[in-house]
Protein backbone atom coordinates (compact mmCIF):
# COMPACT_ATOMS: atom_id res chain seq x y z
CA UNK A 1 0.00 0.00 0.00
CA UNK A 2 2.84 2.38 0.82
CA UNK A 3 5.60 3.63 -1.44
CA UNK A 4 8.85 5.19 -0.34
CA UNK A 5 9.16 7.93 -2.93
CA UNK A 6 7.06 10.54 -4.76
CA UNK A 7 5.25 9.61 -7.92
CA UNK A 8 6.36 9.91 -11.46
CA UNK A 9 3.81 11.77 -13.55
CA UNK A 10 2.91 12.10 -17.21
CA UNK A 11 4.54 15.50 -17.01
CA UNK A 12 7.07 16.87 -14.57
CA UNK A 13 5.52 16.85 -11.11
CA UNK A 14 6.19 19.70 -8.74
CA UNK A 15 7.91 18.82 -5.52
CA UNK A 16 5.31 20.14 -3.13
CA UNK A 17 1.68 19.22 -2.69
CA UNK A 18 0.72 22.86 -2.42
CA UNK A 19 1.51 23.58 -6.09
CA UNK A 20 1.14 20.09 -7.52
CA UNK A 21 -1.99 20.71 -9.59
CA UNK A 22 -2.87 23.70 -11.80
CA UNK A 23 -5.46 26.21 -10.66
CA UNK A 24 -8.64 25.62 -12.65
CA UNK A 25 -11.32 26.49 -10.09
CA UNK A 26 -12.76 29.99 -9.90
CA UNK A 27 -14.08 31.81 -6.85
CA UNK A 28 -17.67 31.10 -7.87
CA UNK A 29 -16.87 27.37 -7.98
CA UNK A 30 -15.32 27.43 -4.53
CA UNK A 31 -18.18 29.47 -3.07
CA UNK A 32 -20.74 26.94 -4.27
CA UNK A 33 -18.58 23.97 -3.25
CA UNK A 34 -18.47 25.48 0.24
CA UNK A 35 -22.22 26.08 0.21
CA UNK A 36 -22.88 22.61 -1.15
CA UNK A 37 -20.70 21.12 1.55
CA UNK A 38 -22.93 22.76 4.13
CA UNK A 39 -26.09 21.21 2.67
CA UNK A 40 -25.46 17.49 2.39
CA UNK A 41 -27.64 14.43 2.21
CA UNK A 42 -27.00 13.94 5.93
CA UNK A 43 -29.05 17.04 6.67
CA UNK A 44 -32.06 15.88 4.67
CA UNK A 45 -31.88 12.19 5.53
CA UNK A 46 -30.18 11.95 8.91
CA UNK A 47 -31.84 14.76 10.84
CA UNK A 48 -34.65 12.45 11.95
CA UNK A 49 -32.15 10.48 14.06
CA UNK A 50 -31.25 13.60 16.00
CA UNK A 51 -34.89 14.58 16.47
CA UNK A 52 -35.72 11.14 17.85
CA UNK A 53 -32.89 11.46 20.36
CA UNK A 54 -33.21 15.07 21.50
CA UNK A 55 -36.74 16.19 20.65
CA UNK A 56 -37.12 19.97 20.21
CA UNK A 57 -33.71 20.39 21.87
CA UNK A 58 -32.20 19.26 18.57
CA UNK A 59 -31.99 22.98 17.81
CA UNK A 60 -29.61 23.41 20.77
CA UNK A 61 -27.64 20.35 19.61
CA UNK A 62 -27.17 21.90 16.17
CA UNK A 63 -26.13 25.21 17.74
CA UNK A 64 -23.47 23.45 19.86
CA UNK A 65 -22.27 21.25 17.00
CA UNK A 66 -22.27 24.28 14.72
CA UNK A 67 -20.06 26.14 17.17
CA UNK A 68 -17.62 23.24 17.21
CA UNK A 69 -17.42 22.91 13.43
CA UNK A 70 -17.04 26.68 13.17
CA UNK A 71 -13.93 26.49 15.36
CA UNK A 72 -12.57 23.50 13.43
CA UNK A 73 -13.07 25.30 10.12
CA UNK A 74 -11.38 28.40 11.48
CA UNK A 75 -8.34 26.38 12.53
CA UNK A 76 -8.27 24.65 9.15
CA UNK A 77 -8.65 27.98 7.35
CA UNK A 78 -5.69 29.42 9.26
CA UNK A 79 -3.42 26.57 8.20
CA UNK A 80 -4.73 26.44 4.62
CA UNK A 81 -4.39 30.21 4.11
CA UNK A 82 -0.79 30.10 5.37
CA UNK A 83 0.05 26.97 3.36
CA UNK A 84 -2.51 25.98 0.67
CA UNK A 85 -2.11 22.28 -0.12
CA UNK A 86 -3.99 19.72 -2.19
CA UNK A 87 -3.98 17.37 0.80
CA UNK A 88 -5.16 20.13 3.15
CA UNK A 89 -5.24 18.91 6.76
CA UNK A 90 -3.22 15.75 6.04
CA UNK A 91 -0.33 17.91 4.80
CA UNK A 92 -0.62 20.18 7.84
CA UNK A 93 -0.71 17.17 10.19
CA UNK A 94 2.44 15.74 8.60
CA UNK A 95 4.29 19.05 9.05
CA UNK A 96 3.02 19.65 12.58
CA UNK A 97 3.00 16.19 14.15
CA UNK A 98 5.10 14.01 11.89
CA UNK A 99 4.67 11.78 8.81
CA UNK A 100 2.60 9.28 10.82
CA UNK A 101 -0.12 11.90 11.38
CA UNK A 102 -0.24 12.93 7.73
CA UNK A 103 -0.51 9.34 6.56
CA UNK A 104 -3.18 8.53 9.14
CA UNK A 105 -5.30 11.62 8.46
CA UNK A 106 -5.02 11.21 4.69
CA UNK A 107 -5.94 7.53 4.49
CA UNK A 108 -8.68 7.88 7.11
CA UNK A 109 -10.31 10.68 5.16
CA UNK A 110 -9.85 8.88 1.85
CA UNK A 111 -11.57 5.77 3.25
CA UNK A 112 -14.41 7.90 4.62
CA UNK A 113 -14.99 9.54 1.24
CA UNK A 114 -14.90 6.38 -0.87
CA UNK A 115 -17.27 4.56 1.48
CA UNK A 116 -19.53 7.62 1.34
CA UNK A 117 -19.48 7.51 -2.47
CA UNK A 118 -20.66 3.90 -2.39
CA UNK A 119 -23.39 4.62 0.16
CA UNK A 120 -24.57 7.67 -1.83
CA UNK A 121 -24.69 5.63 -5.04
CA UNK A 122 -26.92 3.07 -3.30
CA UNK A 123 -29.16 5.79 -1.88
CA UNK A 124 -29.54 7.52 -5.23
CA UNK A 125 -30.29 4.21 -6.95
CA UNK A 126 -32.98 3.44 -4.36
CA UNK A 127 -34.75 6.72 -5.17
CA UNK A 128 -34.62 6.08 -8.90
CA UNK A 129 -35.87 2.51 -8.43
CA UNK A 130 -38.82 3.88 -6.47
CA UNK A 131 -39.73 6.08 -9.41
CA UNK A 132 -38.87 3.56 -12.14
CA UNK A 133 -39.18 0.08 -10.59
CA UNK A 134 -38.55 -1.62 -13.91
CA UNK A 135 -34.89 -0.57 -13.89
CA UNK A 136 -32.71 -2.49 -11.38
CA UNK A 137 -30.76 -0.55 -8.79
CA UNK A 138 -27.36 -1.82 -9.98
CA UNK A 139 -27.99 -0.22 -13.39
CA UNK A 140 -28.57 3.20 -11.81
CA UNK A 141 -25.50 2.81 -9.62
CA UNK A 142 -23.36 1.94 -12.62
CA UNK A 143 -24.73 4.91 -14.56
CA UNK A 144 -24.09 7.37 -11.73
CA UNK A 145 -20.60 6.07 -11.03
CA UNK A 146 -19.64 6.18 -14.71
CA UNK A 147 -20.99 9.69 -15.12
CA UNK A 148 -19.22 11.18 -12.13
CA UNK A 149 -16.00 9.34 -12.80
CA UNK A 150 -16.07 10.89 -16.26
CA UNK A 151 -16.73 14.36 -14.88
CA UNK A 152 -13.76 14.03 -12.53
CA UNK A 153 -11.49 12.77 -15.31
CA UNK A 154 -12.20 15.93 -17.31
CA UNK A 155 -10.44 19.20 -16.52
CA UNK A 156 -11.00 20.35 -12.94
CA UNK A 157 -13.02 23.30 -14.20
CA UNK A 158 -15.61 20.84 -15.57
CA UNK A 159 -15.95 19.34 -12.09
CA UNK A 160 -16.31 22.85 -10.70
CA UNK A 161 -19.05 23.75 -13.20
CA UNK A 162 -21.02 20.59 -12.47
CA UNK A 163 -20.72 21.00 -8.70
CA UNK A 164 -21.64 24.67 -9.05
CA UNK A 165 -25.05 23.76 -10.48
CA UNK A 166 -25.62 20.83 -8.12
CA UNK A 167 -24.83 22.99 -5.11
CA UNK A 168 -26.98 25.78 -6.50
CA UNK A 169 -29.98 23.44 -6.69
CA UNK A 170 -29.43 22.25 -3.10
CA UNK A 171 -29.08 25.77 -1.78
CA UNK A 172 -32.17 26.92 -3.69
CA UNK A 173 -34.17 24.00 -2.27
CA UNK A 174 -33.22 24.71 1.34
CA UNK A 175 -33.86 28.43 0.90
CA UNK A 176 -37.37 27.74 -0.44
CA UNK A 177 -37.97 25.36 2.46
CA UNK A 178 -36.89 27.99 4.99
CA UNK A 179 -39.01 30.70 3.37
CA UNK A 180 -42.13 28.52 3.35
CA UNK A 181 -41.35 27.38 6.89
CA UNK A 182 -41.06 30.94 8.17
CA UNK A 183 -44.41 31.81 6.59
CA UNK A 184 -46.00 28.69 8.12
CA UNK A 185 -44.60 29.46 11.58
CA UNK A 186 -46.01 32.97 11.31
CA UNK A 187 -49.39 31.61 10.14
CA UNK A 188 -49.15 33.41 6.81
CA UNK A 189 -49.56 30.40 4.53
CA UNK A 190 -53.09 29.94 3.16
CA UNK A 191 -55.10 27.45 5.24
CA UNK A 192 -52.54 27.23 8.06
CA UNK A 193 -52.49 28.65 11.56
CA UNK A 194 -49.41 29.64 13.54
CA UNK A 195 -48.44 26.71 15.81
CA UNK A 196 -46.89 28.91 18.48
CA UNK A 197 -44.78 27.00 20.99
CA UNK A 198 -47.14 24.04 21.35
CA UNK A 199 -44.73 21.56 19.75
CA UNK A 200 -41.69 23.03 21.50
CA UNK A 201 -43.00 22.75 25.04
CA UNK A 202 -45.56 19.94 24.72
CA UNK A 203 -45.06 16.20 24.13
CA UNK A 204 -42.69 15.82 27.06
CA UNK A 205 -41.23 19.31 27.01
CA UNK A 206 -38.25 20.88 25.29
CA UNK A 207 -35.89 18.22 26.69
CA UNK A 208 -38.10 15.10 26.59
CA UNK A 209 -35.15 12.73 27.11
CA UNK A 210 -33.14 15.01 29.38
CA UNK A 211 -29.49 15.89 28.96
CA UNK A 212 -28.70 12.37 27.78
CA UNK A 213 -30.98 12.87 24.81
CA UNK A 214 -29.34 16.21 24.07
CA UNK A 215 -25.91 14.53 24.09
CA UNK A 216 -27.11 11.93 21.57
CA UNK A 217 -28.63 14.67 19.44
CA UNK A 218 -25.30 16.46 19.54
CA UNK A 219 -23.54 13.39 18.15
CA UNK A 220 -26.05 13.20 15.29
CA UNK A 221 -25.64 16.92 14.59
CA UNK A 222 -21.84 16.72 14.50
CA UNK A 223 -21.91 14.19 11.69
CA UNK A 224 -24.41 16.24 9.69
CA UNK A 225 -21.79 18.97 9.40
CA UNK A 226 -19.17 16.71 7.81
CA UNK A 227 -18.12 17.76 4.31
CA UNK A 228 -17.16 21.37 4.91
CA UNK A 229 -13.49 20.33 4.78
CA UNK A 230 -13.65 19.73 1.02
CA UNK A 231 -13.44 23.43 0.23
CA UNK A 232 -9.90 23.63 1.65
CA UNK A 233 -8.86 20.73 -0.57
CA UNK A 234 -10.41 22.42 -3.62
CA UNK A 235 -8.93 25.82 -2.76
CA UNK A 236 -5.43 24.56 -3.63
CA UNK A 237 -6.57 24.30 -7.27
CA UNK A 238 -7.83 27.88 -7.45
CA UNK A 239 -6.03 30.95 -8.74
CA UNK A 240 -6.04 32.60 -5.29
CA UNK A 241 -6.11 29.93 -2.55
CA UNK A 242 -5.60 32.37 0.33
CA UNK A 243 -8.57 34.52 -0.68
CA UNK A 244 -10.71 31.43 -1.30
CA UNK A 245 -10.00 29.94 2.11
CA UNK A 246 -10.49 33.26 3.88
CA UNK A 247 -13.85 33.79 2.25
CA UNK A 248 -14.99 30.28 3.16
CA UNK A 249 -14.00 30.89 6.78
CA UNK A 250 -15.95 34.16 6.92
CA UNK A 251 -19.14 32.79 5.38
CA UNK A 252 -19.36 29.50 7.30
CA UNK A 253 -21.15 31.23 10.20
CA UNK A 254 -24.23 32.28 8.32
CA UNK A 255 -24.35 29.03 6.36
CA UNK A 256 -24.53 27.09 9.61
CA UNK A 257 -27.11 29.40 11.16
CA UNK A 258 -29.32 29.59 8.09
CA UNK A 259 -29.29 26.07 6.73
CA UNK A 260 -28.86 23.80 9.72
CA UNK A 261 -30.18 25.61 12.76
CA UNK A 262 -32.90 27.40 10.81
CA UNK A 263 -34.30 24.26 9.22
CA UNK A 264 -34.26 22.33 12.51
CA UNK A 265 -36.12 25.20 14.20
CA UNK A 266 -38.77 25.17 11.46
CA UNK A 267 -39.27 21.40 11.67
CA UNK A 268 -39.68 21.08 15.45
CA UNK A 269 -41.90 24.18 15.57
CA UNK A 270 -44.29 22.91 12.91
CA UNK A 271 -44.29 19.19 13.78
CA UNK A 272 -44.56 17.30 17.08
CA UNK A 273 -41.13 15.76 17.58
CA UNK A 274 -42.60 12.38 18.53
CA UNK A 275 -44.84 12.20 15.46
CA UNK A 276 -44.04 9.67 12.77
CA UNK A 277 -43.02 12.11 10.03
CA UNK A 278 -40.76 14.22 12.25
CA UNK A 279 -38.86 11.12 13.34
CA UNK A 280 -38.60 9.37 9.96
CA UNK A 281 -38.81 12.00 7.19
CA UNK A 282 -38.80 15.43 8.85
CA UNK A 283 -38.50 17.52 5.69
CA UNK A 284 -41.22 15.64 3.81
CA UNK A 285 -43.48 15.80 6.87
CA UNK A 286 -42.93 19.53 7.19
CA UNK A 287 -43.75 20.12 3.53
CA UNK A 288 -46.93 18.07 3.94
CA UNK A 289 -47.82 20.20 6.97
CA UNK A 290 -47.40 23.28 4.75
CA UNK A 291 -49.73 21.78 2.15
CA UNK A 292 -47.11 21.36 -0.57
CA UNK A 293 -48.53 18.89 -3.14
CA UNK A 294 -46.46 15.77 -3.72
CA UNK A 295 -44.20 16.60 -0.77
CA UNK A 296 -42.67 13.13 -0.73
CA UNK A 297 -41.60 13.24 -4.36
CA UNK A 298 -40.37 16.81 -3.98
CA UNK A 299 -38.07 15.82 -1.11
CA UNK A 300 -36.96 12.67 -2.93
CA UNK A 301 -35.87 14.89 -5.82
CA UNK A 302 -33.97 17.20 -3.44
CA UNK A 303 -32.31 14.28 -1.69
CA UNK A 304 -31.38 12.78 -5.08
CA UNK A 305 -29.65 16.02 -6.06
CA UNK A 306 -27.89 16.12 -2.68
CA UNK A 307 -26.68 12.53 -3.09
CA UNK A 308 -25.44 13.06 -6.64
CA UNK A 309 -23.68 16.28 -5.64
CA UNK A 310 -22.02 14.50 -2.72
CA UNK A 311 -20.89 11.66 -5.01
CA UNK A 312 -19.30 14.14 -7.39
CA UNK A 313 -17.58 16.09 -4.61
CA UNK A 314 -16.41 13.00 -2.74
CA UNK A 315 -14.81 11.42 -5.80
CA UNK A 316 -13.00 14.72 -6.30
CA UNK A 317 -11.94 15.07 -2.67
CA UNK A 318 -10.78 11.45 -2.33
CA UNK A 319 -8.74 11.62 -5.55
CA UNK A 320 -6.96 14.81 -4.43
CA UNK A 321 -6.27 13.37 -1.01
CA UNK A 322 -4.85 10.24 -2.62
CA UNK A 323 -2.71 12.35 -4.96
CA UNK A 324 -1.33 14.26 -1.97
CA UNK A 325 -0.49 10.96 -0.24
CA UNK A 326 1.45 9.89 -3.34
CA UNK A 327 3.54 13.05 -3.27
CA UNK A 328 4.52 12.38 0.33
CA UNK A 329 5.45 8.77 -0.46
CA UNK A 330 2.45 7.36 1.39
CA UNK A 331 0.67 5.75 -1.59
CA UNK A 332 1.70 3.78 -4.70
CA UNK A 333 3.64 5.94 -7.15
CA UNK A 334 1.51 4.95 -10.15
CA UNK A 335 -1.47 6.78 -8.63
CA UNK A 336 0.33 10.10 -9.04
CA UNK A 337 0.20 10.29 -12.83
CA UNK A 338 -1.28 13.56 -14.07
CA UNK A 339 -2.91 14.16 -17.46
CA UNK A 340 -1.89 17.12 -19.65
CA UNK A 341 -5.07 18.80 -18.40
CA UNK A 342 -3.84 18.63 -14.81
CA UNK A 343 -6.08 15.79 -13.57
CA UNK A 344 -4.63 12.99 -11.37
CA UNK A 345 -6.18 10.33 -13.58
CA UNK A 346 -5.13 7.20 -11.73
CA UNK A 347 -6.06 8.70 -8.35
CA UNK A 348 -9.54 9.43 -9.70
CA UNK A 349 -9.92 5.90 -11.04
CA UNK A 350 -8.66 4.33 -7.82
CA UNK A 351 -11.02 6.43 -5.72
CA UNK A 352 -13.99 5.64 -7.96
CA UNK A 353 -13.15 1.91 -8.05
CA UNK A 354 -14.74 1.29 -4.67
CA UNK A 355 -18.00 2.77 -5.94
CA UNK A 356 -17.99 0.37 -8.88
CA UNK A 357 -17.24 -2.49 -6.50
CA UNK A 358 -20.27 -1.33 -4.51
CA UNK A 359 -22.44 -2.23 -7.49
CA UNK A 360 -21.43 -5.88 -7.04
CA UNK A 361 -21.54 -5.75 -3.24
CA UNK A 362 -25.02 -4.25 -3.23
CA UNK A 363 -26.28 -7.21 -5.24
CA UNK A 364 -24.47 -9.88 -3.21
CA UNK A 365 -24.77 -8.48 0.32
CA UNK A 366 -27.10 -5.47 0.23
CA UNK A 367 -27.01 -4.69 3.96
CA UNK A 368 -24.33 -6.52 5.91
CA UNK A 369 -21.27 -5.34 3.97
CA UNK A 370 -22.16 -1.67 4.03
CA UNK A 371 -23.17 -1.73 7.66
CA UNK A 372 -19.67 -3.03 8.39
CA UNK A 373 -18.00 -0.43 6.16
CA UNK A 374 -19.97 2.46 7.61
CA UNK A 375 -19.10 1.28 11.12
CA UNK A 376 -15.44 1.11 10.12
CA UNK A 377 -15.32 4.80 9.18
CA UNK A 378 -18.14 6.10 11.37
CA UNK A 379 -15.98 8.14 13.75
CA UNK A 380 -13.41 9.19 11.16
CA UNK A 381 -14.46 12.82 10.95
CA UNK A 382 -13.92 13.30 14.68
CA UNK A 383 -10.40 11.87 14.53
CA UNK A 384 -9.63 14.12 11.55
CA UNK A 385 -10.98 17.17 13.42
CA UNK A 386 -8.86 16.24 16.45
CA UNK A 387 -5.73 16.08 14.28
CA UNK A 388 -6.65 19.45 12.76
CA UNK A 389 -6.79 20.97 16.25
CA UNK A 390 -3.47 19.46 17.32
CA UNK A 391 -1.83 20.57 14.05
CA UNK A 392 -3.04 24.16 14.35
CA UNK A 393 -1.86 24.33 17.96
CA UNK A 394 1.61 23.11 17.02
CA UNK A 395 2.01 25.13 13.80
CA UNK A 396 0.89 28.44 15.33
CA UNK A 397 3.37 28.03 18.19
CA UNK A 398 6.11 27.09 15.73
CA UNK A 399 5.46 30.24 13.69
CA UNK A 400 5.67 32.34 16.85
CA UNK A 401 8.99 30.77 17.88
CA UNK A 402 10.47 31.44 14.44
CA UNK A 403 9.15 35.00 14.43
CA UNK A 404 7.19 34.44 11.20
CA UNK A 405 4.44 36.92 10.24
CA UNK A 406 0.92 36.07 11.38
CA UNK A 407 -1.15 34.06 8.85
CA UNK A 408 -3.81 36.00 6.89
CA UNK A 409 -6.59 34.04 8.65
CA UNK A 410 -6.15 33.46 12.39
CA UNK A 411 -7.90 31.34 14.99
CA UNK A 412 -9.82 33.35 17.56
CA UNK A 413 -8.57 33.54 21.17
CA UNK A 414 -5.64 31.23 20.52
CA UNK A 415 -4.82 28.86 22.21
CA UNK A 416 -7.91 28.76 24.44
CA UNK A 417 -10.54 28.03 21.77
CA UNK A 418 -8.27 25.48 20.14
CA UNK A 419 -7.98 23.61 23.43
CA UNK A 420 -11.73 23.92 24.02
CA UNK A 421 -12.35 22.39 20.58
CA UNK A 422 -10.09 19.44 21.38
CA UNK A 423 -11.92 18.84 24.66
CA UNK A 424 -15.30 19.02 22.89
CA UNK A 425 -14.24 16.53 20.21
CA UNK A 426 -12.96 14.19 22.91
CA UNK A 427 -16.27 14.51 24.78
CA UNK A 428 -18.26 13.55 21.66
CA UNK A 429 -16.05 10.49 21.19
CA UNK A 430 -16.64 9.50 24.82
CA UNK A 431 -20.41 9.81 24.37
CA UNK A 432 -20.22 7.63 21.27
CA UNK A 433 -18.10 5.04 23.08
CA UNK A 434 -20.59 4.85 25.95
CA UNK A 435 -23.62 4.34 23.69
CA UNK A 436 -24.24 0.78 22.41
CA UNK A 437 -25.52 2.04 19.05
CA UNK A 438 -22.34 3.98 18.26
CA UNK A 439 -19.69 2.11 20.27
CA UNK A 440 -18.90 -0.18 17.33
CA UNK A 441 -18.13 2.82 15.15
CA UNK A 442 -15.62 4.18 17.66
CA UNK A 443 -13.94 0.79 18.12
CA UNK A 444 -13.77 -0.02 14.40
CA UNK A 445 -12.54 3.44 13.39
CA UNK A 446 -10.03 3.38 16.25
CA UNK A 447 -8.71 0.01 15.08
CA UNK A 448 -8.39 1.31 11.50
CA UNK A 449 -6.55 4.41 12.73
CA UNK A 450 -4.24 2.28 14.90
CA UNK A 451 -3.39 0.07 11.91
CA UNK A 452 -2.55 3.13 9.82
CA UNK A 453 -0.33 4.53 12.56
CA UNK A 454 1.50 1.20 12.80
CA UNK A 455 2.04 1.17 9.02
CA UNK A 456 3.37 4.72 9.18
CA UNK A 457 5.77 3.93 12.02
CA UNK A 458 7.06 0.82 10.24
CA UNK A 459 7.55 2.88 7.08
CA UNK A 460 9.48 5.54 8.99
CA UNK A 461 11.66 2.93 10.69
CA UNK A 462 12.52 1.27 7.36
CA UNK A 463 13.29 4.65 5.85
CA UNK A 464 15.59 5.48 8.75
CA UNK A 465 17.35 2.11 8.37
CA UNK A 466 17.89 2.72 4.63
CA UNK A 467 19.31 6.19 5.30
CA UNK A 468 21.63 4.83 7.97
CA UNK A 469 22.85 2.08 5.63
CA UNK A 470 23.46 4.61 2.87
CA UNK A 471 25.61 6.69 5.19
Amino acid sequence: MLAPSPAATDRAAPATAATALPGGLKQRHLSMIALGGAVGAGLFVGSGVGIRAAGPAIVVAYVLAGGLVLLVMRMLAEMSAADPATGSFSVHAAKALGPWAGLTAGWLYWSLLVVSVAAEAIGAADIMTGWLPGVPGWAWMTLFMAGFTGSNLAAVRRFGDLEFWFAGLKVAAICVFLLLGALAVAGLLPGSAAPGTAHLTGHGGFLPHGWHGLALGLVAAVFAYGGLETVTIAAAESADPVRAVGRAARTVVWRICLFYIGSMAVIVTLLPWDGGTARTSPYSGTLERMGVPGAGNVMNAVVLVALLSAMNANIYGSSRMLYSLVHRGDAPRALGRVTPGGVPRNAVLASAAFGFAAVVLSVLWPESVFRFLLNAVGATILIVWFLIGLSQLRLRRRRALRGDPQPPVRMWLFPHLTRLSLLAIGAVLVVMALEPDSRTQVLCTGAWAALLIMCALVKERRGGARRAAAE
